[in-house]
């Protein structure tokens, strides 16, 4: 992305690509040197009285935007593509306090950005634990002979961020009967019946459900 134009009245200092000289103090300036033009005669920084400024690079627009504020004195540094054939803006020259000053802004904020994070998660985590307990009753409620254990094990596996399974969805959030009875069934099948086995035998699913109905049934009679 080309960076945004010198306005008119701004400073502009030019990073050279070739080796040059100062047209006053005849100090030998490298490619890379930073040179101001006055007129046609080129100027290091310090004849220019830039010397105290320091170069802040682009690519962070905040720090860059608290800088150019707090700075009483600011130059633009751009640079010559080649392969663009064109100038292009590569950062800013500051005084260094406004530079230290923008920079304790912006550790301020991204520490109040990780406090707010932090307090996001607490938050998220305790939602959840929460939605676990509520889960929790919701089973006990509805099979009061279900251990208390495995009533929260199975809460615990179905409200598994992500998961996609029945204790996410919407009708498990308000608690649903048929969520309830999902859960506990699906925990039946896989705990209490030799359901897993058959899977790993190579049976088809709703075969091996059919083949273990009956047991899971009487599981869930007896936790009624």
């Amino acid at each position: 992305m080309a960076a945004k134009p010198a306005k008119p009245d701004d400073i502009v200092v030019f990073s050279i690509l070739k080796a040059s000289q100062c047209g006053e103090c005849d100090t030998e300036l490298a490619p890379g040197a930073l040179l101001k033009k006055e007129g046609e005669i080129a100027l290091c920084l310090s004849c220019a009285d830039l010397g105290h400024l320091v170069f802040l690079p682009q690519g962070n627009a905040a720090l860059t935007r608290r800088a150019s504020k707090y700075t009483t004195l600011r130059a633009i540094v751009v640079r010559f593509s080649r392969s663009r054939k064109r100038y292009e803006r590569q950062g800013i020259l500051v005084e260094e306090p406004a530079l230290e000053r923008a920079e304790s802004d912006c550790l301020a904020d991204a520490d109040a950005r990780e406090q707010r994070r932090l307090r996001a998660a607490v938050r998220r985590e305790e939602q959840d634990a929460a939605f676990v307990t509520e889960f929790t009753n919701s089973i006990q409620r509805r099979y009061p002979g279900c251990p208390a254990a495995e009533a929260a094990q199975i809460a615990g596996h179905a409200c598994q961020k992500y998961s996609g399974r029945v204790g996410r969805s919407a009708a498990a959030k308000d608690f649903a009967p048929e969520s309830t009875d999902l859960a506990v069934a699906a925990h039946v099948r896989h705990c209490h019946t030799p359901y897993d086995a058959l899977l790993a035998q190579g049976w088809e699913r709703q075969a091996a459900r059919g083949a273990v109905w009956d047991a899971v049934q009487a599981v869930l009679e007896n936790w009624s």
